[in-house]
């Protein structure tokens, strides 16, 4: 395994790139996040149902897999900076055509077009930060999905206030928008981090090792447990913990906050402490939060158990990437694709899932998946991390 037991090399350095890619995946983060805040304004305008509205979820989800079968074999032919800003592009491009799309098939195709454009994106950020700070990449990752949190956090509070001061909840896409065209502006001739192409060449047609697709298997676990408390939280705390419906939807913004310390501090510990370790202690803290959020009778200790499920859940899917990337690392760009695709594939397929369990035996029940989800994904971290340091 190429996971260093201790950080020690020269100091962690953020260079013009770094920032790039930092202010990058913010900007994913935040038009990503702006789909569930102005769905709500969507199914208004356009009389849609519940079904019809989750499928701009999936559409999304859907592209997040297509970017994961596609983006290291569109890096190989057109370079890495070419689908890095057209992915981008891309993703601006589908979030103005949701704008002013006003037919749902249109709306469904601009978000289709954002999931796999956008993804690109992430995909190329996820190797390009790996192979520039190498033994150091948990560091970049970690650090690069705080800027991610917070900029999720601020996409529900644009569209707000944007709809609230007369300019329309449209206004926070466009926003988007215009904030890639000046990263454009500011960035254009920052050149990006190249796989060696001999390397790349030459790996491209290997088969990812065993132990990525044990590091794989918990990304798809731990991502499905993020997105089911996401997805399906704010129901709970109003059917269960007793909240009103619109104090169950403000509560829902601790565990987001829990997501922003959790990274904040998951980044100062990666200098020190191996990703391995961190990921065991993550789910650790997980599995503490999780039963208080689901078995307590007290919307306060509801809530608090949400804020340490948070806390935990925040860095599983950087830190998994961390150690995945370490164990394929001659073939970065392949082994982030199919990352991507497996956080697709759970963002698409868990959420779904948890939610026809609740129509069977209610919500209350069907929250026991998210134990089974974590249990597993412990398990599997901990005989993965066993067989790598063999």
């Amino acid at each position: 395994m190429t996971e260093p037991t201790l950080l020690q090399a020269a100091p962690f350095q953020r260079d013009r790139f770094t920032w790039l890619a930092y202010w990058m995946l913010a900007y994913y983060a935040y038009m990503q996040a702006a789909l569930g805040p102005l769905m709500p304004f969507l199914r208004a305008e356009l009389g849609l149902s519940y079904t019809v509205a989750g499928l701009h979820l999936s559409a999304f989800a859907l592209g997040m897999v297509l970017a994961g079968l596609t983006g290291d074999r569109l890096a190989l032919k057109l370079s890495r900076y070419v689908v890095f800003w057209a992915g981008a592009a891309g993703m601006a491009v589908g979030g103005v055509g949701l704008a002013l799309s006003s037919q749902t098939v249109l709306t469904i195709g601009s978000i289709l077009a954002m999931g796999w454009l956008g993804s690109l994106v992430l995909v190329m950020i996820q190797a390009m930060l790996s192979d520039r700070h190498q033994e150091k990449r948990a560091i970049a990752l970690t650090e690069s999905n705080v800027m991610a949190s917070v900029f999720a956090a601020l996409a529900p509070l644009l569209i707000g206030g944007f709809q609230r001061t007369g300019f329309g909840w449209r206004s926070a896409l466009y926003f988007g928008a215009a904030t890639l065209l000046v990263m454009g502006l500011l960035f254009k001739a920052q050149p990006v981090p190249e796989p060696r192409r001999a390397v790349e060449d030459k790996s491209s047609s290997r088969k990812l090792p065993l132990l990525f697709w044990g590091y794989w298997l918990v990304v798809v676990l731990s991502v499905s447990v993020e997105w089911c408390l996401i997805f399906w939280g704010a129901d709970f705390l109003e059917n269960q913990a007793g909240l009103a419906r619109v104090d169950a939807a403000t509560a829902m913004s601790v565990f987001f906050g829990a997501m922003i310390v959790g990274r904040f501090w998951g980044s100062r510990l990666t200098r020190t402490t191996p990703g391995a370790n961190l990921l065991t202690l993550a789910l650790s803290t997980a599995l503490v939060g999780f039963p208080l959020f689901w078995l307590a009778r007290s919307p306060v200790l509801n809530i608090v158990g949400l804020f340490i499920t948070g806390l935990g859940v925040a860095n599983l899917f950087p830190l998994t990437l961390s150690v995945a990337v370490g164990v394929a690392a001659r073939q970065i760009d392949q082994a982030s694709a199919r990352l991507s695709m497996g956080g697709g594939t759970a963002i698409l397929l868990a959420p779904l899932v948890l939610g026809w369990i609740a129509d069977q035996v209610g919500i209350y029940l069907a929250y026991g998946l998210v134990v089974v989800l974590l249990v597993a994904a412990l398990s599997l971290v901990l005989i993965t991390n066993r067989l790598a340091r063999r």
